[in-house]
């Protein structure tokens, strides 16, 4: 069965919304990085009753010593795993720093700052091929 969703998260619209974010655990933890977060620029936190979502514009930080100190914990201490345990889900694309998480919501821009080429290939030039050679 197909259904159309009506909901605000824009199912229908297949548009670019220009943000990425995540979902975290409505719990301690969950609640001070949504406290850390919520005065970034671009940045929406949504409470519901089991989750707080966390909404950023184009680019966004999670800097993990910033969470640390709103936990009363030292510098360091606070990781991407302990990130990645309070998260529930996320869009956009993630990359992992030593120092923090960093959320793209273009996937061009995640690239660009991974130094990644993106310039299509063309697979009709002549040069090395996999496979065993050709008799």
């Amino acid at each position: 069965m197909t259904t159309t969703a009506t909901s605000a998260f824009g199912a229908v619209n297949k548009t670019s919304s220009n943000r990425a974010g995540m979902t975290l655990m409505n719990d301690q933890v969950g609640e001070v990085i949504a406290q850390v977060m919520k005065d970034k620029p671009g940045v929406t936190i949504t409470y519901l009753p089991s989750m707080i979502r966390v909404d950023g514009a184009q680019r966004t930080d999670y800097v993990y010593d910033e969470f640390a100190e709103a936990l009363g914990e030292e510098p360091g201490s606070f990781t991407s795993a302990d990130l990645e345990e309070s998260m529930s889900t996320h869009y956009g694309r993630m990359v992992h720093e030593d120092d923090r998480t960093i959320m793209f919501a273009n996937p061009e821009e995640a690239a660009e700052y991974l130094g990644f080429d993106l310039r299509p290939v063309d697979r009709t030039e002549t040069g090395p091929t996999a496979g065993p050679p050709a008799d």
